[in-house]
Order: structure tokens, then C-alpha cells, then sequence
């Protein structure tokens, strides 16, 4: 006969706590993260502006209900949308996504802290719009960008030591619960309602990685994260208007998170929240590409002018290895047919032989018009990925956190070339300095795509500038960015 369960409530999770006081006390005083945030913010919105040049992308955005039009609702960039801050959140988080060429954080988990901007951005606007419309004052970046430095450290600080991945879920399930966090912040809301908020994120069902891998890989994973951040969105408002929290939502016994889906275990944790992740967080300069492949592109672009000097062409290879570490080969090492461009990006073969055979790597590399090319395929089949276990450690090491890959060609002549090894990708931390004046370039191509001279002098005016940036209220911000 089983015992009777007790139904004497438990306070929550210490888990939930931390995060809620970490989002309603922590001060952020880092000047490193507020100015590493600004150009995460312009880099992001910078890759959701390309993206709209997508039509897989932009078939998927607007309101639900076509012509819909919300007062004082939230507006999209890049778009005349005016829409509900959770479809606004839907948006602009499919958007920034769906190339993948926004900012990356690796560690036992990985994934895409600036996803969250989705949520906070929509949020932050709607708000704004809406109290201006009542006489009050709206919120200014320097907000947005305090929301992006928490959603960021809490995303960052999860995925440390906690991999998802291994029990077969999505990472998003880390970008609902910052946002979900980081907006219950932002909407002003008591830390019981924080908590419940919380809770509800973690009892919420979670996403499957199964459109990351093969054999199903496909396009969700471009919209998953909005899907995530305005998932947060929605819980948020949802707690605000009073729904009741689950105190032990991770560590309820056969029901709870931890049983259910992390197989018994805690999650642990290496550091306590502060502004650790935006301060070291990678971002993708060069290359929209899965960013384990990132090291292993920009040595492919050397190889490539290593083979003109040497008077070789592709078709004079043999073999290629590609030396790398654990989480590459599980993710990205991927032969046989490639079906649709989410396949590509996930292929770390293809994307070296992109960049081989044409010296580039674009997002329009991945779409069918190119991959036709006989000679991707071709360059495909000779090429080995095999694990360096140190290259696995320094990919782990919190001191090092490098993204090795070396590349080594053998001819059919029986020529070698020297291995081509990049530890640290562009993006890097340690190559901020190489790496931001390229940022800029980038944010600024990007916005030329969608928007006259005159607006894209507009734009870089205010965003170079980091106190008058902070100081814009968010509203006349996202105003620059509209059609």
C-alpha cells in the first residue's frame, strides 16, 4: 500500500529565489557590461534586419489576425507592425534568430542569450508607448540594456554546468525562463509574483531538440527562440494578473522538473549571477554559421589562400581533417544528404566547403541555388572530424573557453599543407579589439539593407554614442527603426 503524499506546501526552490532576487536587487554597475551590451543590442538588431530579406522569415511575422493594429502596442523593426508585446516578443525573436547570426555563449550548454532581446524589446516599448499615452515617462535603453545584462547573466550562468542538451532539450528553455524573469522585472512586479512567474517557466513544457539534428532538421529552430521569448512574455503577464506559482516546480518528486526531465538531477552552478556572461559573451562576426564551425571557417579561409599560393585547387584534395572538440562533432559533424538550409548551418563539412571552394560564407551560402554545386558534396565526403580531447577541456576550461579547430589538407599528390589551428573565433572576448570596429561594419550593412542614407546616419548617430544611447527613451529608439 503507498503512503499518502503530504500536501503541506513548500517554500520554492532556492534555485527560482535566487534568480528573483538576483533580477529585483542586483545592482549592475559593470561598465564593461553596459557598453558590451549596446553593441550586442546593435548587432542584434542588425541581424534581424538581414533577416527580413528572407521570405521563410517574414511569412511567419505580423499579428495574428492580419491588420490587426494594437493601440500603444509594441513595434516591430524593420516592419510597419504594431502588435501586442507577446506576438511583438514573437517577432522580433524570430527576426534576430533566424539567420543564426547573433551573439553565442558556450559551455555545457550553448545557445543565444541575445534571443531575449525579443521579449525585452517588445516589452520595453509597449510599456513605454503606453505610458507616455497616460502622461508618464518611458522607459530608456540604458533599461533595455540593464534587462539584456540579467537575461544574459541568468541564461549564461545555467548553461555553465547544466547541459539540456543531454536529455534531448532545446535551449530555448533557458531563453523563457530569463525572459520570463527579466520582463517580471521590468513590468514592476512584487517578488512573490516574480517567483510564481518563475515557476511557471520551469513547469512549462519544455522544447524537444528535435529539429536540430539529423534526420529532422528544419526551420523551427530559426523561430524556436521567439517562440521561447514570448512564451516568457505571456507568463509574465500572466503571474502579473494574479496565476498562482509552483514553489517546487524543479524539485517536486516524480513530478517536478528534475525528475521528469533532467533525470534526477540539480542543476549546478559555477558562479553567482552578476555580469559575468555579458562581458564574455561571442559574439558571430564573420560567419552566420553554428558557431563551433566558427574557428573552423576562418581556418578554411586561410587554407584557401594557402592553395593559391601553392598553385592548387580543390579538386587537388584528398583528404581534409578537422581536428575539434566533443560538442562540435555531436552537433555539427553531419554527412549525407542536407535537405534544407537549417541542414546546412548545422554542418560544419558544408560550411568548410563553402568557404574552400568560393572564399565566403553567407547566409545566402545555405540556400539551395548555391548548395546545387556539385563540388560542395564532393568536398564533403573527404572530409574527417576527429576529437582532440584538449581542444575538449580549453572548450570547457572557464579561463581559456577557446572554440578550437584545426584544419589539415592532404593532396592527391602526397603534399601536405600545415594544420591550419584557430583557437579563438573573432567574436571572442580576447579579440575584441580586432573584432568591434568589424561589428560596427556589420550593424551598419545590415541597416542599409532596410533603410535610406539618411535614416542609417540617424541610426549610427545615436547608436555610437553610449551615454546619449542610454539616455533615449525606447520608444523614439525603435521609431528609427521603422518603414
Amino acid at each position: 500500500m503507498q503512503a499518502s503524499l503530504s500536501n503541506v506546501r513548500p517554500k520554492s526552490d532556492q534555485v527560482i529565489t535566487d534568480i528573483a532576487d538576483y533580477v529585483t536587487k542586483y545592482d549592475v554597475s559593470s561598465r564593461l557590461a553596459y557598453q558590451t551590451a549596446r553593441y550586442c543590442l546593435l548587432d542584434t538588431l542588425g541581424c534581424g534586419l538581414e533577416a527580413l530579406q528572407y521570405p521563410e522569415c517574414t511569412k511567419l511575422l505580423g499579428p495574428i489576425v492580419p491588420d490587426t493594429v494594437v493601440p500603444n502596442g509594441a513595434r516591430v523593426p524593420g516592419t510597419r507592425f504594431q502588435l501586442d508585446p507577446v506576438q511583438a516578443a514573437f517577432n522580433i525573436g524570430a527576426m534576430i534568430r533566424w539567420l543564426d547570426f547573433n551573439d553565442t555563449w558556450l559551455a555545457a550548454e550553448w545557445g543565444h542569450p541575445s534571443d531575449n532581446l525579443g521579449g525585452i524589446l517588445a516589452v520595453a516599448d509597449w510599456l513605454s508607448r503606453t505610458a507616455i499615452a497616460s502622461g508618464k515617462s518611458p522607459l530608456k535603453i540604458r533599461d533595455v540594456l540593464t534587462a539584456m545584462i540579467k537575461a544574459h547573466e541568468i541564461q549564461g550562468c545555467l548553461a555553465l554546468e547544466n547541459s539540456f542538451n543531454k536529455v534531448g532539450l532545446d535551449h530555448v528553455v533557458l531563453v523563457k525562463v530569463a525572459t520570463t524573469a527579466v520582463v517580471a522585472g521590468m513590468l514592476g512586479m512584487p517578488f512573490e509574483e516574480l517567483v510564481n512567474a518563475i515557476s511557471l517557466a520551469w513547469v512549462d513544457g519544455q522544447s524537444l531538440r528535435t529539429y536540430r539534428h539529423a534526420p529532422n532538421t528544419g526551420s523551427r529552430k530559426s523561430w524556436a527562440a521567439g517562440d521561447a521569448t514570448s512564451r516568457g512574455v505571456r507568463l509574465a503577464l500572466m503571474a502579473r494578473a494574479g496565476e498562482m506559482g509552483y514553489p517546487s516546480a524543479l524539485t517536486a518528486k516524480t513530478w517536478g522538473f528534475y525528475d521528469a526531465l533532467f533525470r534526477g538531477n540539480e542543476f549546478v552552478f559555477q558562479r553567482p549571477y552578476g555580469t559575468y556572461v555579458m562581458e564574455n559573451v561571442l559574439f558571430k562576426i564573420s560567419f552566420p554559421a553554428e558557431f563551433h564551425a566558427q574557428t573552423a571557417v576562418e581556418a578554411a579561409m586561410k587554407v584557401r589562400e594557402l592553395l593559391a599560393q601553392a598553385n592548387k585547387e580543390v579538386s587537388d584534395i584528398k583528404t581534409i581533417t578537422i581536428r575539434t572538440h566533443e560538442a562540435c562533432l555531436r552537433i555539427i559533424d553531419k554527412r549525407g544528404p542536407l535537405h534544407n538550409p537549417a541542414d546546412r548551418d548545422h554542418c560544419i563539412q558544408y560550411m568548410v566547403a563553402v568557404a574552400l571552394i568560393f572564399g565566403r560564407l553567407t547566409a545566402a551560402d545555405y540556400e539551395d541555388e548555391v548548395a546545387r554545386d556539385l563540388r560542395i558534396d564532393v568536398l564533403r565526403e573527404k572530409m574527417e572530424c576527429i576529437e582532440h580531447v584538449q581542444f575538449t577541456n580549453d572548450y570547457h576550461n572557464p579561463e581559456r573557453r577557446s572554440i578550437p579547430n584545426g584544419l589539415s589538407v592532404e593532396f592527391t599528390d602526397g603534399h601536405r599543407l600545415q594544420e591550419i589551428l584557430i583557437e579563438y573565433p573573432i567574436g571572442h572576448r580576447t579579440r575584441r579589439t580586432e573584432g568591434i570596429p568589424l561589428l560596427e561594419a556589420k550593424f551598419e550593412k545590415n541597416l542599409r539593407l532596410r533603410f535610406t542614407a539618411k535614416r542609417v546616419h540617424q541610426i549610427l548617430n545615436v547608436s555610437r554614442n553610449q551615454p546619449l544611447l542610454e539616455e533615449m527613451s525606447v520608444n523614439d529608439y525603435v521609431d528609427l527603426y521603422l518603414i
